[in-house]
């Protein structure tokens, strides 16, 4: 592959609703371009971009992938994300790297809840945007409908750029507002100039005017030359287009069908003139090491800085091993360069560099600035690291993910599963670093959180597919806690006697509750040698030891205090082991006289959602035993906060996407524990006497 220059690149991030017709729309993209190769089509399982089983069986794009297309002295490179809200989080850190944001938007639908969302996410990295209202042939299509849409949602100077010649099945053509020509395209997509239409002149000449008011609108100068003249001149139009889109003042719509060709080349050849490339951006900031503290430093898109670059995705390749994809933000580098990971602090030799379209990697010498490349099986990079000059080192910040909304505790279905089954998820969380994978110290359980079900359902099936691991999957238990609520004295006493040397152990204690969050508080008032100091620790360890198989139902029993008051010793028969023996045995004296509780976990809540359906969501709240604490407005959203119970919230996935059509978010994070209430308590309790979590103490110890 030839070389290109910053100058001559175009990074952009396909972003939309799932079904819009991204993957389409960049396969047939390529086709239109004459890039080698036939024209995939995503419902024979032939695009560049979904060519794993999954997403092909699916017809679901679930990460990102790559494309790119040479037209003229330009390379446009394609990240292809995904739009269901399963996987819609993967946009994130594409459009972290990308130059430029192209929508796809359904001509039927319009605007829908992702657009919505990848639009917000767009607008956090402050990226211009392109939109495409694609599936114009098909049936009900509205290109003026879906365009009032996005109008009403996104509040952005949003212009068609072209116009259609006709609707569903007869929309053969565009007009290309900006250029005032006109096209009709035949089956392989090739543009022929043709005379504009008169019908619908009058809609060609009025977006024309506005086209024109929000060029005048994006400088001062031009804008008082607008005023004085009610127009602008042609010369001073054209040039002023890509600096309004740069700057976010002017958002472009194009008019496509993904399916039949039309309005492709156009579109390609706007990107090529409006687009911006690279070197747009002023610069990248970052800070000198891993730390994140002390000042900013910043790298300029240029090929004179030194070298740097971001790692946004990660693939883990059954053949080539790992592929690291990074943006080359500064410099120029070469194959074999040696660089330093400055998020690790290692070097790391790159090897090979190559241009990467869906699984196929094709070999470059050198990138600039500017451009997406991949290496393969480097020892140490993961996603969200920075490569950089080790002389000049810079560490970019890594994208944030959205946190999980939905959490399964994940069993291996054998002990032979269970051996591999961390080192396959630990391949698939470098793909996907929106999963997490952890175990929860006291339920004891193997825990895999995701975005969804879906997104959790498709790891399941990675890890059957590609790694021959056989999991189940079932709801997590609530990590449940017990405590006391009364003052009791107790004596824990310990005595056997078998022959020869026996055992004895003996003290009284105190037992008192604590207050929420205290933990476990030990104090030893013993005066004399009642029991001797070198014993009195073992009581203390044989009570924590029984608190944490707790009184009740199993689970630990916290916020607790014990006072050693007195107790007595043989001088023969006692030892460490009779006085931890002892203690439990004051446990379990105690838990039968201080009136045992459980605890349940409390969350702190906040959803996001639509206006409209706020008193629902408050009211779903309140029949979670939850206690809503607040709203505020935030945008077109409301925001909700409220404490509730995390056994009440471990469906709530579902019931939102009901209740908001999938337009509302939450995120929650441990608060509190609280009494649980009786009756709820009993069904806790019954339940852990069934699966046998409740232990028969032994006499005896």
């Amino acid at each position: 592959m030839k070389a290109f220059t910053t100058e001559n690149l175009r990074n952009l991030a396909v972003i939309g609703h799932g079904d819009a017709g991204k993957t389409q729309l960049v396969s047939s993209m390529l086709h239109v371009a004459g890039m080698p190769g036939r024209w995939g089509k995503v419902d024979e399982g032939t695009t560049v971009t979904d060519y794993d089983e999954d997403s092909i069986e699916r017809k679901v794009s679930l990460n990102n992938n790559f494309a790119h297309l040479e037209t003229g002295d330009t390379k446009i490179n394609f990240i292809d994300t995904p739009g269901y809200a399963a996987f819609v989080s993967h946009a994130r850190p594409a459009l972290r790297v990308a130059d430029c944001a192209l929508v796809v938007v359904d001509a039927v639908h319009g605007i829908e809840v992702q657009t919505e969302k990848t639009w917000q996410y767009a607008n956090e990295f402050l990226l211009p945007r392109f939109m495409v209202i694609n599936k114009i042939d098909k049936e009900h299509a509205d290109f003026g409908h879906a365009l009032e849409t996005a109008t009403d949602s996104f509040a952005r100077s949003i212009v068609p750029f072209t116009l259609p010649i006709g609707a569903e099945g007869d929309f053969k053509g565009v007009v290309d507002v900006v250029h005032q020509k006109a096209y009709s395209f035949d089956a392989a997509g090739k543009a022929t100039e043709i005379p504009i239409p008169e019908t619908g002149r009058d809609i060609f000449e009025r977006t024309r005017e506005r086209l024109i008011e929000i060029v005048a609108e994006s400088d001062d100068a031009l804008m008082e030359e607008y005023f004085e003249n009610g127009t602008l001149p042609e010369e001073k139009i054209y040039p002023n287009l890509a600096k309004a889109i740069a700057s976010s003042k002017l958002c472009p719509v194009y008019a496509v069908s993904a399916t039949t060709l039309v309005g492709l080349s156009v579109l390609i050849d706007h990107i090529v003139e409006f687009a911006p490339n690279p070197a747009t951006h002023e610069a990248e900031y970052g800070f000198k090491d891993n730390e994140m503290t002390g000042d900013r430093i910043q790298r300029k898109y240029s090929n004179d800085e030194p070298f740097s670059a971001y790692v946004f995705r990660t693939i883990a390749d059954p053949f080539a091993g790992r592929i690291n994809v990074m943006k080359v933000v500064s410099g120029k580098i070469s194959s074999d360069a040696t660089v330093q990971n400055t998020s690790r602090d290692v070097a790391e030799r790159l090897g090979a560099l190559h241009v990467i379209a869906g699984k196929t990697l094709e070999k470059v010498d050198s990138a600039a600035t500017g451009d997406i490349i991949a290496v393969v099986k480097l020892k140490e990079t993961q996603t969200g690291d920075t490569l950089a000059d080790k002389a000049n080192p810079i560490v970019f910040p890594k994208v944030e993910y959205p946190e999980a909304a939905i959490a399964f505790a994940i069993e291996p279905k054998s002990r032979a599963d269970e051996d591999k089954i961390s080192g396959a998820l630990h391949k698939i969380l470098e793909e996907d670093p929106s999963l997490h994978f952890d175990r929860d110290a006291q339920t004891k359980e193997f825990i895999l959180s995701g975005s969804g079900q879906l997104h959790i359902e498709t790891v399941v099936k990675k890890l059957h597919d590609r790694y021959h691991v056989e999991v189940a999957l079932h709801p997590p238990k609530v990590p449940y806690k017990e405590t006391i609520t009364a003052s009791v004295e107790v004596q824990g006493r310990h005595k056997k006697q078998s022959g020869g040397r026996g055992q004895f152990g003996d003290c009284k204690c105190i037992f008192e509750p604590l207050e929420r969050g205290a933990g476990f508080e030990w104090v030893d008032k013993i005066f004399g040698g009642s029991v001797p100091a070198n014993f009195r620790p073992a009581i203390e360890k044989g009570i924590i030891e029984a608190a944490a198989s707790g009184a009740v139902a199993g689970y630990p029993l916290v916020d607790f205090k014990v006072t050693l008051i007195d107790g007595s010793y043989h001088a023969v028969d006692s030892d460490e082991h009779s006085f931890r023996a002892a203690g439990r045995k004051a446990f379990r004296a105690a838990i039968e006289k201080a009136k045992p509780t459980l605890l349940e976990p409390i969350m702190d809540v906040e959803v996001f959602t639509p206006q409209e359906v706020a008193g629902d969501i408050m009211g779903d709240m309140n029949s979670r035993r939850g206690r809503v604490g607040g709203m505020e407005v935030r945008g077109k959203q409301q925001v909700i906060k409220a404490k509730v119970p995390l056994s009440e919230m471990l469906d709530y996935q579902s019931k939102l996407n009901s209740v908001t059509q999938a337009r509302g978010s939450y995120h929650m994070q441990f608060s509190h524990y609280d009494p649980l209430p009786g009756n709820l308590a009993q069904k806790v309790i019954d339940e852990a006497v069934a699966a046998g979590r409740v232990r028969a103490h032994d006499d005896d110890d």
